[in-house]
């Protein structure tokens, strides 16, 4: 289980050509060797960026070690659903973060007005019940051999709607074939970009005119319904926007925290702008 993860925007004073400052916190040394292990949590363009920001997360770590211990908190490592045991020190750490940072919960007033201002983030996107037919060239086949292919069949479904299903089940490559071609409803993001391109003109009942190209083959596509994106109602927009004001509140409260144990703290090597960063992500 690893440790939270705690930043803050941080200033480093030394020359970035230099060798950088020794770095501690109250008199608390935090060597170089423990610097450049923590590195690998930190990927950066240049060297000294990963070298300030790994110096950065264990100074912050350091302040609320030492603030555990003044706390007298004890380790009550926690066990995650895979079976990860936290070590102590992160499991005081997290202590300290339950213990020391209040964090009220969001109200529905608070809520409304949050709505209210971001209608436009709570519409539900449109839905398309959708049945295909995927054509999929084979290894005998000439140059051309399966538009041709796509297109008599597109034809007799075109003459005989009905058989759509009975063609699915004959000629799809598509494990859909099983159920007439029915892949029931697709949203945003489900399928490739062509395919979903293709569902945004069509008419419910149809067939779209053209085969439609994607990297699988050649789809024969039939629009059974289309369910419009609608916006939510605040009843079902509530628990997303508690969970965010909830987490931004946090994070403010975090900052303010942090800010109060660095102002009071004798640190070396760095210099932590608590009041504009996160203390934990």
């Amino acid at each position: 289980m690893s440790a939270p993860v705690v930043e803050a925007s941080c200033t480093v004073k030394p020359n970035v050509t230099a060798r950088p400052r020794p770095v501690s916190v109250n008199g608390i040394a935090i060597s170089r060797d423990a610097i450049a292990r923590e590195t690998q949590n930190h990927p950066a363009t240049k060297p000294i960026d990963a070298w300030q920001a790994a110096a950065r997360a264990l100074v912050i770590r350091e302040l609320l070690l030492q603030e555990a211990r003044r706390l007298s908190l004890q380790p009550q490592p926690a066990i995650d659903d895979e079976g990860r045991r936290e070590t102590d020190d992160e499991a005081v750490i997290r202590a300290v973060i339950e213990t020391q940072v209040v964090t009220p919960e969001p109200g529905e007033a608070e809520c409304r007005r949050y709505y209210e201002n971001n209608r436009r983030k709570f519409i539900s996107p449109a839905l398309y019940e959708v049945a295909h037919i995927l054509l999929i060239p084979t290894p005998e086949m000439r140059d051309g051999e399966l538009e041709k292919a796509a297109q008599s069949l597109l034809s007799q479904i075109t003459a005989e709607p009905a058989q759509f299903e009975a063609l699915a089940m004959r000629h799809s490559a598509c494990p859909s074939r099983d159920v007439g071609g029915n892949l029931g409803q697709i949203g945003p993001g489900q399928t490739v970009a062509e395919f979903e391109a293709a569902l945004v003109g069509m008419v419910p009942g149809r067939v779209h005119p053209e085969p439609v190209k994607t990297r699988y083959g050649l789809h024969l596509i039939r629009l059974e319904r289309r369910i419009d994106s609608r916006e939510l109602p605040f009843e079902i927009a509530r628990p997303i926007i508690e969970r965010y004001l909830a987490d931004h509140v946090q994070r403010t409260a975090q900052r303010q925290y942090l800010s109060h144990l660095a102002g009071r703290a004798e640190i070396v090597g760095v210099v932590l702008d608590a009041a504009t960063s996160p203390l934990i992500q």
